[in-house]
C-alpha cells in the first residue's frame, strides 16, 4: 500500500512556519511497510484542497490530511473532504456538549464559532482528541483510507499513535521497508550514476534514490518485502555488484558520516591525529570532536591563518612561505609535519587554501592542499574546487578525512 499526505494550512507556505508533522507520520507509515509516494502543502482554499484530495484518492490507498480542523473560517479541511467525497457534513450535539464541557473546565465560555468542530463528514469514524478541541475523522472510501488529523503535533501524534495506528495495522498487509546507505567521497554525482545505473536500473524494488552533498554522495536503497531475510537478500543482490563497480570509494555501508569512520579506523589502529588548518579555520577539528568519544584518538590542532602563526606554531619557514606561499604544496607538507612533531601524533593533517571570495594570494579561489604525514613521511594533494566559501571549506574538510580514511585501510599503523 502507498500514502499521500497533505499538510493544510496557508501559514505552511510562509518561511515562519515548517511542516514536520509529515515527517513523523512517514516514519510511522514506514514503520508499516508504507511508502509515502507524494506529500502536499495546500493553502486554505476549500476548493483547491477538494481537487488535491481528489487526486490523491486516485493513486493512493492511504490519504492523511494534517490541520484545518480548527473552528475558524479559514479552516476548511471538513468541507473539502466533504466536497471531494460528495458526502454531507452532520451537526454532532454529543460532540458540541463535549466541546462546551471542555470550555467549562477551563472556566471559559465556548464561543458559538467552535460548533463547528462537531460537525463530521458523513460516514466518518470520530477520533476522539484528547489534547486539544478537534475531533479527527477516519474515512473508509472505495478502500481508500482517509485520516484527517489536528494540526498540532502534540495532538496528531497522540491521535494517529493511539487510534490511527491500531486500525491501520489491521488493514495493511504484512511488509516492511528497509534500507541500505551506501556513502561514497571524491567522486562527482555523474559519473557515480554513470557507473552504477546499468546496475539499479533493472529494478523497481528496492528503488534508488542518489543523494549528493559537498564531497559526498549517499546512494539509498529502500527495499520493501515481507520479511527481513527477503529484505537482506534484495538489498544484498543490488548492493554487491555496486560495491564491486565503486571498490573503496565506499566509506560507509551503514550510512556512518567520514568523520565516524576514520574515528574507528583510528582506534582500530590505536592511533591518533593532530590537525592543523588554515583556509578552514578549524572546521576539520570540529568534525573530528563532534563525535563522541573522539577524545581517544585526537589530540588537538592549530588554526594558523596568519604567516607568522604558521611560522610560530607549527615551525613553517619564512623562507618556504617566502618562496612558494601560503597557499602551497610546499606549505602544506611543512604544516602537516610540523603538527605532527609539535604534538607526537600518529598522523597529522594540514589544509591550506583560498576560500574567497576574494582571493589574497596569486591563486584562484577554490585551490586546496591537503597534507598528511606519518612517520613513513608526508603526502599532498592539490585540488580545485568550486562554489562558495563554504562549500570550497566542507570540500576540502572531507577530502582531508578521506585521505586519512585511504591511509589507514591500506596500510598498517
Amino acid at each position: 500500500m502507498n500514502a499521500e499526505i497533505i499538510a493544510v494550512g496557508s501559514e505552511l507556505l510562509t518561511p515562519q512556519r515548517l511542516d514536520t508533522n509529515s515527517l513523523f507520520l512517514t516514519d510511522q507509515l514506514n514503520g508499516l511497510g508504507v511508502e509515502v509516494t507524494t506529500k502536499y502543502v495546500v493553502g486554505d482554499d476549500r476548493d483547491r484542497l477538494a481537487d488535491t484530495v481528489r487526486r490523491a484518492m486516485s493513486r493512493a490507498q492511504i490519504v492523511i490530511l494534517s490541520g484545518g480542523l480548527g473552528p475558524t473560517e479559514d479552516d476548511v479541511t471538513r468541507d473539502a473532504v466533504a466536497l471531494a467525497l460528495d458526502r454531507r457534513l452532520i451537526f454532532h450535539p454529543d460532540i458540541a456538549e463535549q466541546l462546551e464541557q471542555r470550555f467549562r473546565q477551563m472556566n471559559r465560555k465556548m464561543a458559538d464559532v467552535n460548533r463547528r468542530q462537531a460537525f463530521i463528514i458523513e460516514g466518518a469514524e470520530i477520533l476522539p482528541n484528547d489534547r486539544g478541541t478537534a475531533p479527527g475523522q477516519w474515512i473508509d472510501e472505495s478502500d481508500t483510507f482517509f485520516m484527517l488529523l489536528p494540526g498540532p503535533p502534540h495532538e496528531l501524534k497522540a491521535m494517529f499513535t493511539r487510534q490511527c495506528l491500531p486500525r491501520l495495522e489491521r488493514i495493511v498487509p504484512k511488509q516492511l521497508i528497509r534500507t541500505l546507505v551506501l556513502r561514497v567521497a571524491g567522486m562527482a554525482e555523474s559519473d557515480l550514476d554513470q557507473t552504477i545505473s546499468p546496475v539499479y536500473k533493472k529494478y523497481e524494488n528496492p528503488v534508488t534514490t542518489i543523494l549528493a552533498a559537498e564531497g559526498d554522495i549517499q546512494i539509498h536503497l529502500r527495499a520493501r518485502c515481507a520479511t527481513d531475510a527477503e529484505a537482506a537478500a534484495l538489498l544484498a543482490e543490488v548492493a554487491g555488484p555496486i560495491d564491486l563497480l565503486l571498490g573503496d570509494r565506499i566509506y560507509s555501508r551503514n550510512g556512518d558520516p567520514l568523520e565516524v569512520v576514520v574515528g574507528e579506523l583510528l582506534k582500530k589502529h590505536y592511533a591518533n591525529l593532530s590537525v592543523a588548518e588554515s583556509c578552514t579555520g578549524g572546521l576539520l577539528a570540529q568534525r573530528i570532536t563532534s563525535v563522541p568519544g573522539s577524545s581517544i584518538y585526537f589530540l588537538g590542532g592549530f588554526v594558523t591563518y596568519s604567516k607568522k602563526m604558521k611560522t610560530d606554531l607549527l615551525g613553517v619557514s619564512e623562507e618556504t612561505l617566502e618562496r612558494h606561499g601560503a597557499i602551497s604544496k610546499e606549505t602544506a607538507e611543512a604544516m602537516a609535519i610540523g603538527a605532527r612533531r609539535r604534538t607526537g601524533s600518529t598522523f597529522a593533517l594540514a589544509i591550506t587554501g583560498e576560500a574567497g571570495p576574494e582571493p589574497s594570494e596569486k591563486v584562484p579561489v577554490g585551490t586546496v592542499y591537503v597534507a598528511l604525514a606519518d612517520a613513513n613521511g608526508c603526502q599532498v594533494l592539490h585540488r580545485q574546487f568550486l562554489g562558495d566559501r563554504n562549500r570550497i571549506r566542507v570540500f576540502a574538510s572531507q577530502m582531508a578525512l578521506d585521505m586519512l580514511r585511504k591511509k589507514c585501510t591500506l596500510v598498517a599503523v
